[in-house]
């Protein structure tokens, strides 16, 4: 019989090859390592190297990011993980636990949009005092004159 050699993946990417396997542009890739979410090193022939557990910490990001996460909040969380570890799925579960509370937020504001919006449609409401969506409770009137946007629950 024939021995069977396992397989044996390389230990540093190119960027071209993190952004292919990551299904994402290079720019993208030499953007995310310009925000800190990503780090390389230079080859002798200056080129880019990454290592190979660069496709897990951007296959975070970009499920972060789909989900509506800020890229600051997405650094510090990735900042707070122990340097040259892969992110595991503790990890991931630590992350995800820090945004529960943003999305939960934002799900709250985004469904009562959306249940006041209906009434709104075509009121005019630029020119009422008392607007649920645009000026709820006629909180714009002592910032002055003119249109004034707010979300509904924040000042």
């Amino acid at each position: 019989m024939d021995k069977i050699e396992p397989v044996q993946f390389p230990q540093e990417l190119s960027v071209g090859e993190v952004a292919r396997r990551c299904g994402i542009s290079v720019s993208a890739i030499r953007f995310y390592e310009a925000k800190g979410l990503i780090a390389s090193w230079r080859s002798h022939g200056n080129q880019r190297r990454y290592p190979r557990e660069v496709l897990r910490r951007v296959s975070i990001v970009k499920v972060a990011q789909r989900i509506g996460i800020p890229l600051a909040s997405i650094k510090a969380a990735l900042d707070a993980l122990p340097k040259g570890r892969t992110p595991t799925a503790q990890d991931w579960r630590k992350l995800s636990a820090r945004w529960q509370a943003d999305l939960d937020g934002r799900i709250g504001r985004l469904t009562r949009l959306r249940d006041l919006m209906t009434g709104c449609i075509g009121c005019g409401c630029l020119s009422m005092k008392d607007c649920p969506l645009r000026n709820p409770c006629d909180e714009l009137s002592g910032r002055g004159p003119g249109p004034q946007l707010i979300e509904p629950g924040r000042a």
